[in-house]
């Protein structure tokens, strides 16, 4: 079985470094990106299972790669989780647009991003499981 691909975006390299370390220690096939422009390159040659991204990155920021991607790539509409320490409302409800869009709250826990990896992946395979039953 491949391995689940998570594309890491954002443009702090100590971040990318400590999350690709976690998620490889888990498993998962880590890619990563320094921008939005970068990490729609990344995804026009392999889609990834999950997406992290930053909202605040030079170049293109996380909401327009969030809107890019689910406008070019309607056909696989794979979680994006949006790592942010913006707390107000009206600097959220953006993702109400945009399909499968969830917020990680910074400081980001890796051991959260890693229980709500599983999370994901266990529902998804359950999901998968039930409709292969029916």
């Amino acid at each position: 079985m491949n391995k689940r691909m998570i594309l890491l975006v954002d443009d702090e390299p100590h971040v990318i470094r400590v999350l690709r370390l976690m998620l490889e220690r888990e498993g998962y096939e880590v890619a990563s990106a320094n921008d939005g422009a970068e990490a729609l390159e990344k995804m026009g040659v392999r889609r990834p299972d999950v997406m992290v991204s930053d909202i605040q990155m030079a170049g293109m920021d996380g909401r327009e790669l969030c809107r890019t991607a689910r406008a070019r790539y309607p056909d696989a509409p794979f979680p994006i989780f949006v790592m942010t320490s913006m707390t107000a409302s009206n600097e959220r409800e953006w993702v109400k647009e945009l399909a499968n869009v969830d917020f990680l709250e910074k400081p980001l826990s890796p051991r959260q991003l890693i229980a709500r990896l599983a999370a994901h992946f266990t529902s998804a395979a359950t999901q998968q499981e039930n409709t292969h039953a029916a």
